[in-house]
């Protein structure tokens, strides 16, 4: 797992390579570690199947930390907002 803490309110986490219950338990801790944060970026790729995308957006959407899952131009990416600015 990579957690790219560049700035205190915009934060990266890698879950390439991960089963689905690895990349779940890496978004859990990353949010654990978020304090401050108002947007977690997670990237799952997608030439490789869609079911770490899929995971994480599902256990995103029912996280109390995350006010909304937000996605972009990018379909291997999946933006988590955590608070308003």
């Amino acid at each position: 797992m990579r957690l790219n803490t560049g700035t205190s309110a915009f934060l990266e986490l890698d879950v390439h390579n991960m089963t689905r219950v690895q990349a779940v338990a890496a978004l859990d801790a990353a949010l654990r570690r978020a304090k401050g944060a108002y947007r977690l970026r997670v990237i799952h790729g997608y030439h490789g199947g869609t079911v770490l995308r899929d995971a994480v957006r599902a256990h995103a959407a029912k996280h109390p930390q995350v006010l909304r899952v937000e996605l972009g131009l990018n379909p291997g990416e999946t933006d988590l907002v955590l608070r308003e600015l």
